[in-house]
């Protein structure tokens, strides 16, 4: 696994080979730019922290330097062959966090990327904690608002369902000729009563999380289940869907049901965006303390726009969603001192990751 991501920018080629070897043997991937122009394209890759030469052959490094820096949380350090008072404060002034001369020692180099990279993850993390913060105070708002109007809703709901039913009886003691033009009408609505008490239960369900009952439970007999589960929606779909589970895999201490749910909501997107004859991946893995769940497909994947709204209740991208099923997920998974998040598939689509602790 990467320790994360260098742009490096100098037009000393020789020198960009060196510190390109260094910084790989330390588990760094390295970006490669001889130019202004390069950079920006590297940029657009993603990067944690970039090295730039103050002297660029198609500009200036220090207005690069700021560039890089506005691009979001980066952290930059100069380097330059020509130490003085005037660069050293045009190094500040474009938001470097370090200023290096060349040829710089290799401890040094490594210390000040690593300390540049800590900035660059303190800083995700406060962001992460604060975005996270947010959502807790809309799912609670919104949760005290559900608990209110679930029981008005579901009363007449019932009462419907209830008398619908007992007309359909009705219909279908009529001689069979007029029964299809007075049934049709009649499934469509038992239809439509179904999903919205399908809709209700889901906001129950959001609202009223029930108390976990942790235990030990089995991640690749789990996921296999869910698998099975799902098996008619993916063939219907012409959908594969295939487990991957590391060898060795520890167990996850968590509600089986839950995390059932969790799985099964993940999955059901992916279907809903999945192409036909493409692949959903289900992968478990051990990481470091924890255990780290993946649902990837290969759909059109999430609009960066939408990426930090996902989790919100009643943000869909759907026609017809309702916004609830990805809340759930998140809800499930933080009563379980977990995280999920999504990030890019590769080679293309979505990959939700999920991350809980060990049994």
């Amino acid at each position: 696994m990467s320790q994360g991501r260098i742009l490096l920018v100098d037009d000393n080629v020789d020198l960009v080979d060196n510190l390109s070897e260094i910084l790989g043997d330390e588990g760094y991937e390295v970006l490669r730019a001889t130019s202004c122009a390069t950079a920006r394209a590297r940029a657009a890759e993603g990067f944690d922290v970039a090295l730039v030469d103050i002297r660029l052959p198609d500009g200036d490094g220090t207005e690069l330097a700021a560039e890089l820096h506005r691009m979001g949380n980066t952290e930059v350090v100069l380097l330059t062959g020509f130490a003085s008072v005037e660069s050293a404060a045009a190094a500040i002034h474009a938001g470097a966090c370090a200023y290096l001369v060349k040829p710089c020692a290799v401890p040094e180099l490594l210390l000040t990327v690593g300390q540049a990279l800590r900035q660059v993850r303190l800083q995700s993390e406060r962001e992460e904690l604060t975005r996270r913060a947010q959502l807790a105070e809309k799912l609670a708002a919104v949760g005290r608002l559900t608990a209110g109007l679930s029981h008005e809703i579901r009363n007449p709901l019932n009462a419907a369902a209830l008398q619908l039913s007992v007309l359909e009886r009705r219909v279908r003691r009529l001689p069979e000729n007029g029964q299809p033009a007075l049934l049709e009408p009649l499934v469509l609505v038992r239809d439509e009563i179904r999903r919205l008490d399908q809709t209700l239960q889901d906001f129950l369900l959001f609202s009223r999380p029930r108390e976990l009952v942790r235990k030990s439970v089995s991640i690749e007999a789990l996921l296999r289940r869910v698998v099975e589960l799902m098996s008619g929606d993916a063939e219907a779909r012409r959908v594969r869907v295939v487990v991957e589970v590391a060898p060795g895999m520890p167990a996850a201490a968590a509600d089986e049901d839950a995390l059932r749910q969790v799985l099964l909501n993940l999955i059901l997107n992916a279907l809903d965006v999945s192409p036909q004859g493409s692949l959903i991946r289900l992968i478990a893995r051990p990481v470091e303390d924890r255990i780290e769940l993946v649902v990837a497909d290969e759909g059109p994947g999430i609009p960066p726009e939408a990426r930090d709204r996902l989790f919100e209740p009643f943000f869909t991208t759907k026609p017809n969603g309702t916004g609830l099923g990805l809340a759930i997920v998140h809800s499930l998974v933080d009563q379980h001192g977990g995280r999920v998040w999504v990030e890019r598939a590769e080679p293309r689509g979505a990959a939700f990751h999920i991350r809980l602790p060990r049994a």
